[in-house]
């Protein structure tokens, strides 16, 4: 479970998408889990700050 007191490291792929390879080796992370923020294509800047935007909005600072 993500809670305010998670560690949490953000994942942010190129705006073409991982590569095969790259998805593999993130999934065989024994603590990675994949989030996708809809089905829109946001610029790689534009995904972080939304990520870290919803994180803060339904946890406050982090």
């Amino acid at each position: 479970d993500i809670g305010p007191q998670s560690r949490l490291r953000l994942l942010v792929g190129p705006e073409g998408g991982l590569s095969k390879d790259e998805i593999q080796m993130t999934l065989s992370q024994p603590d990675f889990t994949g989030v996708r923020l809809g089905p829109r294509i946001l610029r790689t800047e534009t995904a972080a700050l939304t990520a870290i935007s919803i994180l803060q909005a339904t946890f406050g600072d982090m």
